[in-house]
């Protein structure tokens, strides 16, 4: 622990100086009763950026979105009460995404018993899974802020600092504390489960190395890439991983329910699977499907995701990168030879893949073919971009069509599977971005219900940002249902206004595509945009690929 740097201040700014100490320069919020003068503080007393919002939910959602692609705790702060219960849901995105936010949370006085906005906020707030922290006493303001960066980063998850609001005007003498973040790279000693795995690995005929968002750092990526060369293993990744191979001559890309073909056949060939940093859940798995009669060897840093979902051959607790190379030492002692899986036929069959033009033969009159679309508008937007995406049957499209440069470029908005949720990560994402364009993929119902108001919000941030709605004109999870029993599907359907001129009245920009001839002008309209930019695509809710729900 780091303390230094004393001063007599109130203690609203007091916190805000904290957060900048503890690294939160950027912070997206709403204001009320209980943040309002510390958010003040924060930007006229120390330069801090602040971006507000017009939902409590989109602040952490926002401060959700930074984090994934920054890399650094994002910050959020909303007031007491209705604005604190406001972002529940959030919170469990948070939780269940496993990203490092503090939540600055105001809490109206303990003294007053009967204030309307009164409400047990500790047990709302721990029932998401979000970690809980008091902010104790005036004299604990800098310890207290400083413990609640600490525990997001380390806990990987939500934490929110409760502020009561009576000790915001309160005399306290600064004091800096920063607590030390200590490296937790840790190499597997020479042990019988490292002996095992190297054994499995020597034995295997036809491996495969998979990496997770464990290994989005460029040592751990580049110790994992050494391991499957030298091995002569194709390379897969996790969606959270997603893109981390990308220009790899035997990168078979998601490994998984996303999986394509020809990368289904390859690891369906596959004897042994060799998983680094990632948690190997059931959509990884595809349920079990894509790991059955194969070795598993699983090597990550967090003891608790080792056998957490399956039970592997070899379980290693340690950092990916430094796991790696010492594997690949182990095998260059013994000499043990590659294992030839590597070929220039399955190097063809990887790079020969190409994945149809259309998602289906036929679109109603005045729709677009929504993977047409989404493959011209992703050929029209810059390679060097944040993709962000909402929930919705459009996702698996979205997810396969829209690569990046890098797995912190990919923001996972799907936790929680809720929809909604796109915009508000959206924001913080486009802050996040510095220079690059982000785009947004959501649906219509996703986005009447949270992106709405708040694309007015990215108007104001004046963000690089490119929402591109896939407008089936209702909610599509529940259209599937009705079609699957052969019941009329008119109760998921909606009447939304025309979404481009909206845009437009928001202060951003907007185009409608209802056929392929329409394409060309979308692609015009990203080049030349200067504002927020959303495109609506109609597409036929009766002609979407199929999705599992």
């Amino acid at each position: 622990m780091k303390t230094t740097d004393t001063s007599r201040m109130k203690v609203h700014s007091a916190i805000a100086r904290a957060v900048l100490d503890n690294g939160g320069g950027t912070m997206f919020g709403l204001i009320g009763d209980a943040n309002l003068y510390m958010v003040d503080s924060f930007i006229r007393d120390y330069g801090g950026r602040y971006f507000p919002v017009v939902n409590e939910a989109n602040a952490v959602l926002a401060a959700i979105g930074y984090a994934q692609v920054s890399g650094k705790v994002g910050v959020a702060t909303v007031t007491h009460g209705p604005a604190m219960t406001n972002t529940l849901t959030a919170l469990v995105e948070g939780v269940k995404s496993g990203v490092s936010i503090v939540l600055l949370c105001g809490d109206t006085a303990v003294e007053d018993k009967e204030h309307l906005q009164k409400v047990p906020q500790r047990e709302f707030i721990q029932s998401t899974g979000a970690g809980f922290e008091q902010l104790r006493a005036p004299s604990t303001v800098s310890e207290d802020v400083a413990t609640a960066f600490r525990r997001a980063a380390l806990e990987r998850r939500p934490i929110v600092l409760n502020m009561p609001a009576e000790f915001q005007w309160r005399d306290v003498e600064y004091r800096k504390v920063v607590h030390r973040l200590y490296e937790d790279r840790a190499v597997v000693p020479s042990s019988t489960e490292l002996d095992n795995a190297v054994g499995i690995i020597a034995a295997a005929k036809r491996p495969i190395v998979l990496a997770g968002r464990g290994c989005m750092e460029p040592e751990a990526r580049a110790a994992v890439l050494k391991l499957a060369e030298r091995i002569e293993a194709p390379l897969a990744t996790t969606l959270r991983g997603r893109d981390l191979f990308r220009g790899e001559a035997f990168n078979l890309g998601v490994f998984g329910t996303l999986s394509n073909p020809v990368a289904v056949d390859v690891i369906m060939e596959s004897d042994c699977v060799i998983a680094f940093g990632a948690s190997l859940n059931q959509y990884t798995a595809s349920h079990g499907a894509l790991l059955a009669g194969k070795r598993v060897i699983q090597v990550n840093l967090e003891r608790s995701e080792v056998g957490k979902n399956i039970q592997p051959d070899a379980g290693l607790v340690g950092d990916p990168g430094l796991t790696a190379e010492a594997i690949v030492g182990w095998l260059d002692m013994a000499e043990i030879p590659p294992s030839g899986f590597r070929t220039p036929e399955l190097a063809a069959r990887i790079a020969d893949y190409k994945l149809d033009p259309k998602a289906s033969s036929h679109s109603a009159e005045g729709c677009v073919d929504v993977r047409e679309a989404l493959l011209y508008l992703n050929a029209a937007i810059p390679d060097n971009r944040v993709v962000t995406t909402d929930a919705g049957r459009f996702i698996f499209e979205a997810w396969r069509i829209f690569q990046v440069e890098h797995p912190r470029s990919f923001v996972y908005g799907a936790g929680y599977g809720c929809i909604g949720l796109g915009m508000g990560e959206a924001l913080g994402a486009a802050v996040a971005a510095e220079g690059r364009p982000t785009v947004l993929v959501s649906g219509d119902g996703g986005f009447m219900l949270g992106g709405l108001t708040e694309f007015n919000s990215a108007v104001r941030h004046k963000s690089d940002l490119i929402v591109i709605v896939v407008n089936d004109g209702g909610y599509g999870a529940e259209h599937i249902q009705f079609r699957n029993k052969q019941m009329d599907p008119s109760l998921s359907l909606f009447e939304w206004p025309d979404l481009a001129p909206v845009a437009i009245a928001l202060g951003g920009e907007g185009i409608t595509v209802r056929s392929s001839a329409d394409l060309p002008s979308a692609a015009e309209a990203i080049r030349n945009r200067k504002a927020p930019l959303l495109i609506n695509l109609h597409v036929d809710p009766d002609h979407m690929p199929a999705a599992a729900h």
